[in-house]
């Protein structure tokens, strides 16, 4: 299948489509028919291609197959094509707007897989939002698939539905929203901390959203070393004395806040050297300012974050954001491409932790010499990255014995 930026309806006409459509809006127009396509890998230019790509000849591929399952990455698609799974009900910053709704962003998803991975990728809209069924489907779907990405299934139910997925089969999960954030933040704060002479070890973070990113971003950062981590959600501090806590909740508070913070975000905030922010909303900047000296503040709601940048460089040594206009931009699109290539070249039975700390390492190996306060991630076009990825959790996946070849 080929990502092609190729639109055979991209006229500008919009009858139809309701007065919601701005003809001229070039987002409209790029999007008209849809962003890629599929596309075959072989010729059928007369009988004898036919008869090899089809009847007769596809049936002994067929046969050998079926005597032999672990042929199927050889003579399919299968080892190096990615489901795009979602139910629609966390798309970007516009929540539950539905399956329909949510293809624009997975068919984005599926060419980012191919741009900067060269990983195919299907998108796959779900028109259910029970988990049993999700679960069940995407379990139905996976012998066609070397790996499944889940991508905006709103939480606490994206935790369960990656977790018994991956104990039901046999190729890698990943929910990108969960992981993807994860390893591209603790690539940066690895440099920051870096340039700052400082070590994982010596910071306390504090995270502003306790869903799917939040969760797992505070996870990753404690197995990776970090000294101390908060999690703030809209009610303050995930606390253990906390009696409205989700399972999910209960468990962070048993993982993360050393310190027995308790209060709002502006509490944890005092004298803290990292703030994260995963949740839109704005922090006052009196709580900014009363952060460590030499703070990081990595505010990455999109499109407006927590911290205004002009705001944040006034307290903050390194400062990072989710958009592009600014330096330092913490873009999944840095992570999910290498980390599946990586694990589908090793036809990988899972994603591990360890495979994903290697993807952010590497990471943030390649900024190397050139770290500065305002360069502690790589830009997604640096042609560096995905090999350094692929290659780093593919040797990490054959360490931690999950690689298959």
């Amino acid at each position: 299948m080929a990502a092609e930026i190729v639109n055979p309806r991209s006229d500008s006409s919009t009858e139809g489509y309701g007065d919601s459509v701005d003809s001229f809006d070039p987002a409209f127009a790029l999007h008209r028919g849809g962003k890629m396509a599929v596309q075959a890998t072989v010729p059928i230019r007369d009988k004898d291609d036919l008869s090899l790509a089809y009847t007769p000849g596809v049936a002994k591929v067929c046969s050998a197959i079926a005597e032999n399952p672990e042929l199927v990455y050889d003579y399919t698609w299968k080892s190096q094509v990615v489901a795009v799974v979602t139910d629609g009900t966390a798309v970007l910053g516009l929540g539950d707007i539905g399956p329909e709704a949510s293809l624009p962003v997975m068919e984005g998803k599926a060419i980012l897989f191919k741009q900067f991975g060269g990983v195919d990728a299907v998108p796959i809209a779900l028109a259910t939002t029970d988990t049993d069924e999700i679960i069940e489907t995407v379990v139905r779907l996976a012998p066609s698939f070397g790996g499944v990405n889940l991508e905006d299934i709103s939480a606490p139910r994206c935790f369960e539905i990656e977790r018994r997925l991956q104990e039901a089969l046999d190729i890698p999960v990943f929910h990108d929203d969960q992981h993807g954030t994860a390893v591209v933040t603790l690539a940066a704060l690895r440099n920051a901390a870096k340039l700052t002479g400082r070590t994982l070890g010596d910071l306390r973070a504090v995270i502003s959203g306790a869903g799917a990113a939040g969760v797992a971003i505070a996870k990753f950062l404690l197995e990776a070393g970090l000294g101390d981590v908060a999690v703030a959600d809209r009610k303050g501090i995930v606390s253990s004395d906390r009696t409205d806590l989700t399972d999910v909740k209960r468990e962070l508070a048993e993982l993360t806040n050393k310190a027995g913070l308790t209060g709002p975000l502006e509490t944890a905030l005092a004298g803290a050297d990292v703030f994260i922010g995963v949740s839109g909303g704005t922090v006052p900047e009196p709580a900014v300012a009363s952060m460590a000296p030499g703070a990081f503040v990595f505010a990455m709601a999109n499109p407006n974050p927590e911290v205004h940048p002009d705001i944040a460089h006034k307290y903050a040594s390194v400062v990072a954001t989710g958009r592009s206009d600014y330096p330092n931009q913490i873009n999944n699109v840095l992570a999910f491409p290498g980390i599946f290539a990586g694990a589908l070249q090793v036809r990988a039975s899972r994603i591990t932790e360890g495979m994903k700390i290697a993807a952010a390492n590497a990471l943030a190996d390649v900024v190397g010499d050139q770290l500065a306060a305002d360069y502690v991630i790589p830009s997604p076009f640096d042609e560096r990255v995905a090999p350094a990825v692929t290659a780093a959790v593919a040797a990490a996946a054959r360490a931690e014995g999950v690689a298959r070849r």
